[in-house]
């Protein structure tokens, strides 16, 4: 019984470690997650965290670099360094809503 109790336990342990370095392969896009996909790849980052980071991007645009995460609250350079290795900063989020509405404030009327 004992030995059952201890190969059962190996296996756990096992299995918890396959885990681990299965998720340290997982890279997520700043520019194009959702909140649930943020909070559940990166290190130290909950669900406040991953929501603060989608507000920021949607009020300030793309992230540039991994390093602009810093800039949201919460968010410091430790965490991003944690990350590093999980974070790729390609594409485009929309625009920001202030440079929409200055586009739209600055389009030439129709003659």
């Amino acid at each position: 019984m004992k030995s059952l109790k201890l190969l059962l336990n190996s296996l756990l342990l096992s299995l918890a470690l396959i885990g681990s370095a299965l998720a340290a392969d997982e890279k997520v896009n700043i520019n194009t997650a959702d909140a649930a996909t943020l909070d559940r790849v990166l290190i130290n980052v909950g669900a406040s965290k991953a929501e603060a980071i989608v507000a920021y991007r949607k009020e300030n645009g793309a992230f540039k670099s991994p390093e602009q995460l810093a800039q949201v609250k919460g968010i410091g350079l430790k965490t991003v360094e944690k990350n590093r290795d999980r974070i790729v900063v390609a594409g485009s989020a929309a625009a920001p809503k202030a440079a929409v509405k200055t586009a739209v404030a600055t389009k030439p009327a129709k003659r």
